[in-house]
C-alpha cells in the first residue's frame, strides 16, 4: 500500500515537470515569434582604418667599401732601410713612410752627371771648331763642305748633351721614389714589410685609408629590380636593429650577376666621424616605397592554410555584418601589420571578439 502511494506521488511530480517545461517552451516560441526569429547582433570593438606612411622594406646584409682606401706599393726595387710607421698611425700627405736604400740609384745618377760634363766639354769644343771654320770659310781658305762638317759635328754635340741631360732629370725623379711619401691623409693599415726586406714594385707595403668616403654594396634579388631607382632610401641598422643612418641609392648595376642572380646597388655613406670601417658588414633596410597604407592590429589577424584573414564591420541596410577579408600583409610596425591589400582606408576593422565571428554574422560595432 505504501509502495503504491509513493509510485503515484512520483508520477504526479513527473507530470508537473513536463507541464512546466511545455509552458516555458511555449513562451519562448511566442517570444521568438514576436521578435521575428532573428539572432541579436554581437557587440564588437572596431577601429577605423587610417592610412599611415609606413615604409615597405626588406632587410639585407651590406658590405661597406672605402672609395679612398689604397694599397701602397713601391715604384722602385731595392732594400728597405727604414720603416717610419706602424699599423694604426695617422699620417698626413707628404709624410715619409718608408725609405729604400738609394746607393745604387745615386751612383747611377752620378755617372750620368759625369757624362753630362763630358758632353758639355764636347759641345764647347765643337762650338769653337765651328767658329774657327766659319772664319776660314769667310777668308776663302776652306770649302763649304768643311764648314758643313763642322756644323754637323756641333749639332750632334748639342743633341748628345740634351739626351744625357734628359736622362739625368729622369734619374733625379727616380731617386725621389726611394723616399716613399704618404699620398694622402689617412690611417695606416697592416705594415707587411720590415727594415732589411728586399722589395720590388709588386711588394705590398701597407694600406692607407681615410675612412671618409664609403659605399654600401648591396645585392638584391633580380625580381626586385623594377622597384629600385636612384635616390631610393636605404637605412643602416645598428646592433639593436634600429635605423641609425639613412642614405640614398647612387648606383644600380646594368646587369645581374649570372652566378647569384643578384643585382648590385650602391649607396654613398658619409663617414666623417669614422663611425664605420672599411669592409665592415652591416644590416640595411632597402625601402621600396613609403606610400600611406592602412594598419591592422596583430591580434585581429587570423591565419588559415597559410592565408591571413581579418574582419571588417560592413554596412547592411541599417545594420552591420561581419565580413571576412583575405589580407596581404607587410611588416609589423609596433603592434600592427601593414596591410598591402584586403582593407582600405575608412573600413571598420573589427579588433575584438574575432574568434567567435563568422562571415555574414550581424554585429554591433563600437569604437
Amino acid at each position: 500500500m505504501l509502495k503504491r502511494k509513493m509510485h503515484q506521488a512520483a508520477m504526479a511530480s513527473t507530470l508537473a515537470v513536463l507541464f512546466l517545461a511545455a509552458s516555458c517552451n511555449s513562451k519562448t516560441a511566442q517570444t521568438a515569434e514576436a521578435g521575428g526569429g532573428a539572432m541579436p547582433a554581437m557587440p564588437v570593438k572596431i577601429r577605423i582604418a587610417v592610412p599611415v606612411a609606413v615604409p615597405d622594406y626588406t632587410e639585407y646584409l651590406s658590405t661597406l667599401i672605402s672609395r679612398s682606401a689604397s694599397v701602397l706599393q713601391p715604384d722602385v726595387e731595392g732594400q728597405l732601410v727604414k720603416v717610419n710607421v706602424k699599423s694604426g698611425d695617422r699620417v698626413k700627405k707628404g709624410d715619409l713612410l718608408f725609405q729604400i736604400d738609394p746607393v745604387r740609384q745615386t751612383a747611377s745618377l752620378n755617372s750620368y752627371e759625369a757624362n753630362v760634363r763630358t758632353k758639355k766639354a764636347n759641345l764647347e769644343l765643337a762650338q769653337k771648331e765651328l767658329e774657327r771654320r766659319k772664319s776660314l770659310f769667310a777668308a776663302g781658305v776652306i770649302s763649304k763642305q768643311d764648314l758643313d762638317q763642322a756644323q754637323t759635328a756641333y749639332d750632334a754635340a748639342v743633341g748628345d748633351l740634351g739626351s744625357v741631360e734628359a736622362v739625368v732629370k729622369e734619374q733625379k725623379v727616380q731617386l725621389t721614389y726611394y723616399n716613399y711619401l704618404a699620398p694622402a691623409d689617412g690611417i695606416i693599415g697592416e705594415v707587411q714589410v720590415r727594415a732589411g726586406d728586399r722589395i720590388t714594385p709588386t711588394t705590398v707595403l701597407t694600406t692607407l685609408d681615410s675612412q671618409r668616403d664609403l659605399e654600401a654594396y648591396i645585392g638584391i634579388p633580380a625580381e626586385k629590380a623594377a622597384q629600385i631607382h636612384q635616390g631610393s632610401q636605404v637605412q643602416l641598422l645598428d646592433a639593436s636593429g634600429k635605423a641609425s643612418d639613412t642614405v640614398s641609392v647612387s648606383y644600380i648595376s646594368p646587369r645581374v650577376d649570372t652566378a647569384t642572380q643578384l643585382l648590385l646597388i650602391k649607396a654613398d655613406v658619409p663617414n666623417a666621424s669614422g663611425k664605420y670601417k672599411n669592409e665592415e658588414q652591416v644590416r640595411v633596410n632597402v625601402i621600396w616605397s613609403n606610400a600611406p597604407q592602412p594598419m591592422i592590429p596583430v591580434l585581429a589577424v587570423t591565419r588559415l592554410g597559410g592565408q591571413f584573414f581579418g574582419f571588417i564591420a560592413e554596412p547592411s541596410g541599417k545594420d552591420f555584418i561581419a565580413r571576412q577579408k583575405a589580407l596581404e600583409l607587410g611588416p609589423i610596425v609596433g603592434n600592427d601589420y601593414v596591410v598591402h591589400s584586403g582593407i582600405k582606408a575608412g573600413d571598420r576593422i573589427i579588433i575584438g571578439g574575432t574568434q567567435v565571428l563568422a562571415d555574414g554574422m550581424k554585429v554591433l560595432p563600437s569604437e
